[in-house]
């Protein structure tokens, strides 16, 4: 014999038939701290700070972002004078004699 019963019970219904806690004034609780929390810190973040630590080489890097691209376009288009390369003087194209 077998004997199939459905129930149509919400999930709040489901927890109280079953005996357990109703946990969602806690939760309402927590995410209330945990946005009071997350404003209050907002204020402390820089975003000069966050783009430092996302680019840390700075202008350097774009620079050399640049004439990495520089250098692809020429070679896509058949070649060209590479751009002048800087000496650690800062002057460019200059060659140092001995």
């Amino acid at each position: 014999m077998k004997v199939t019963i459905d129930v149509d019970l919400t999930p709040v219904e489901a927890r109280r038939l079953m005996g357990l806690p109703d946990l969602e004034p806690m939760q309402q609780r927590l995410i209330a701290e945990l946005e009071k929390r997350m404003a209050s810190n907002l204020s402390y973040i820089d975003p000069e700070q966050i783009v430092k630590a996302i680019m840390p080489v700075g202008a350097q890097g774009l620079e050399q972002f640049q004439g990495l691209l520089w250098g692809m376009a020429q070679t896509a288009m058949g070649g060209g004078k590479k751009p002048a390369k800087k000496d650690d003087a800062g002057k460019t194209g200059t060659k140092k004699e001995s």
